[in-house]
């Protein structure tokens, strides 16, 4: 029996198979039940265009069976079989595939799937065997023939007797190393945990022996071991079935089974697509975030199906950074695979999946928003954080896509509002969105700079996250209305006379205000008589694009990088501290100084702003105690 050589390009394709085509083993059960699936398909698509032929489904399997004493592990098929000359072309010469020969000598239509393209899968198996046998007697034939390889070196095809049409593929698994362990291959509990995470929906019953226990007849604590034929995987996958068939129930089942999370799902969306690119999907809005959502170690992605084969586990671009959140699934016939189908040729299909999923989300959230406000809040308690850094990253590439979805906590209403709920509130004479960032909303509503806007009735969104007001900075405006800090220069909101009186109030005490901001020197831009004061004696605000509240959160940064707002020391002139100020002015420099160092660190604390002095600051607050 002379031993075949592969060709050359073939051999040096094997030896790239082998060692690096595939990032796991055990994907090579994956595909040895994949093709032992496509052998299958093509009797069934004969039966369908023969009417000679029937197809009783109950004929039809595939069946892994382990022998640890041995060392093989065997992966069986009731399928077409191969002749000779197919098992010469087909695995003879890698890269050839008789499945897609098939589907293109066939012309098989769309709606009959036929998973294998490549005609490399087959060979994974050389990863963890030294030795790969296959026998096989094709449909229509009398006769049957072994194929068999140590890998690289060659193959040889011989006759043999074989009853049942189909194939079986007997894998002689190689020895433990001490980088790799190939008993796991030999393990009953591990290959159904390799059947049910990539093959779980192969339309076909896999079958394997199970050892199962139970009670010894008389005995109430003795148990027994016994051997069951069971079929490993599910078949029929959720997602190919009719939405009116499925329950609330079963899509809950479903996100449990695949351990897409611990908590239960707030919604689902079941998406059936026949266009540009067919596909299925099962998408799910988790209730609460996992532990490491925010964190380095969160991986996003929906696991990725090609026909009911997993694919990937998590294919990251599926989703946008915005709804990494998102958890479920895509199963689609029409994905270009490369030839490890572990990852895409080119992503042309996925753009136009990742659009859909990106649109179909945030219409649901909207839907949610509006229907069921609660369910909602709990979600934006999660991952509302995200939907705000999707606004603010990519310079706002994404803002028109997530600005609805916004929710902050008003002063008016007290609790959380939407944008177009503020906006639809607004005065007839207000110009601009306002907003107050800080820590808290305890502290929000005590700052000094709320008092004008509230006087005059106008509703303030508090932003109590880092991200808010980079966000918003980002969107810029919503339904054509500027958002202003209640901490920026110039509110825009002051009547014609607190206009006139502030300024009058500026020029008649210019001397002192110079006074005072030459004592804080670099540390403010400028001290000026206040417009937004009415019963607090001080406070800061900010000019240009820094705000205070983003000097904090950029300082509290990791990388240092250490910016300053320009601040503006603003003094009520209608407080009895200012005719305190005067009076030190003209009688006592000194006291100036410390009057003026005492409120500029009173507007730092006031803006949760860290002092540059603490020390300095007791001592000056002595000082006064003392005086």
């Amino acid at each position: 029996m002379a031993k075949k050589q592969f060709k050359a390009e073939s051999k040096r394709l094997l030896e790239l198979m082998i060692n690096s085509i595939y990032s796991q083993r055990e994907v090579f059960l994956r595909e040895l039940i994949s093709n032992a699936s496509d052998a299958i398909d093509k009797i069934y698509y004969k039966a369908l265009t023969d009417d000679s032929l029937s197809f009783d489904p109950s004929n039809y399997f595939i069946k892994v069976t382990a022998d640890k004493e041995n060392r093989t592990l065997t992966v069986m098929d009731t399928g077409i079989g191969m002749t000779q000359e197919e098992l010469e072309n087909n695995l003879g010469t890698i890269a050839e595939s008789g499945s897609l020969a098939f589907k293109n000598a066939n012309e098989i239509k769309d709606g009959y799937d036929i998973i294998g393209q490549f005609g490399v899968g087959f060979y994974a198996a050389f990863m963890v065997a030294d030795v790969v046998t296959v026998e096989s007697k094709a449909f229509g034939s009398e006769e049957a023939y072994k194929w068999e390889s140590e890998g690289t070196e060659g193959y040889t095809i011989t006759p043999i007797d074989k009853d049942q049409i189909g194939t079986t593929i007997t894998l002689k698994i190689k020895e433990n190393t001490d980088d790799e362990n190939y008993d796991e291959f030999l393990e009953e509990h591990r290959l159904k945990e390799i059947i049910k995470k990539y093959s779980d929906f192969i339309r076909y019953p896999i079958k394997m022996d199970v050892t199962e226990s139970k009670l010894k007849e008389d005995s109430e604590d003795e148990y027994e071991e016994y051997v069951e034929e069971q079929t490993i995987n599910s078949m029929v996958p959720i997602w190919k079935k009719n939405k009116s068939e499925l329950t609330d129930e079963d899509y809950e089942n479903f996100y449990q089974e695949k351990r897409y999370g611990f908590d239960k799902p707030l919604k689902h969306i079941h998406l059936n697509v026949d266009g540009t690119i067919r596909y299925n999907a099962i998408l799910y809005i988790p209730e609460t975030r996992p532990f490491d959502y925010y964190s380095q170690e969160y991986e996003k992605g929906l696991e990725l199906y090609s026909n009911g084969v997993l694919i990937m586990e998590k294919c990251a671009d599926l989703v946008p950074d915005h709804f990494s959140f998102v958890k479920g699934m895509v199963d689609s016939e029409d994905l270009s695979l490369n030839i490890s189908r572990e990852m895409l040729q080119h992503d042309r299909q996925l753009k136009l999946i990742a659009k859909n999923i990106n649109k179909k989300v945030k219409n649901q959230l909207l839907s949610l928003q509006k229907d069921d406000r609660e369910k909602y809040e709990k979600f934006y308690d999660a991952f509302g954080r995200q939907l705000k850094f999707g606004v603010y990253n990519n310079f706002g590439q994404h803002k028109e896509t997530l600005q609805d979805l916004l929710m902050f906590y008003s002063s008016t209403e007290k609790k959380l509002v939407t944008l177009a709920e503020y906006v639809s509130r607004m005065k007839e004479d207000q110009k601009y969105i306002y907003y107050a960032p800080g820590e808290s909303i305890e502290r929000i509503e005590k700052l000094p700079q709320t008092e004008m806007v509230a006087d005059k009735g106008y509703e303030i969104l508090f932003f109590t996250e880092e991200v808010d007001e980079f966000a918003i900075k980002m969107l810029m405006n919503y339904q054509d209305k500027e958002f202003k800090s209640v901490s920026s220069g110039d509110l825009d909101i002051e009547s014609d006379e607190d206009e006139e009186s502030t300024e009058q109030a500026q020029q008649d005490n210019q001397e002192l205000f110079t006074a005072m901001k030459d004592i804080l020197a670099d540390k403010v831009k400028d001290v000026r008589a206040s417009k937004r004061l009415k019963s607090h004696p001080v406070c800061l605000s900010a000019e240009g694009e820094i705000s205070l509240e983003m000097e904090k959160v950029i300082n509290a940064m990791p990388d240092n990088q250490q910016i300053k707002a320009d601040k503006v020391l603003e003094i009520n002139v209608n407080h009895e501290v200012f005719d305190t100020l005067q009076q030190a002015m003209e009688a006592d420099k000194t006291k100036l100084e410390l009057y003026t160092k005492l409120l500029f660190n009173q507007a730092l604390l006031i803006e949760g702003l860290p002092i540059q002095d603490p020390v300095d600051f007791t001592n000056d607050i002595c000082k006064v105690m003392v005086s």
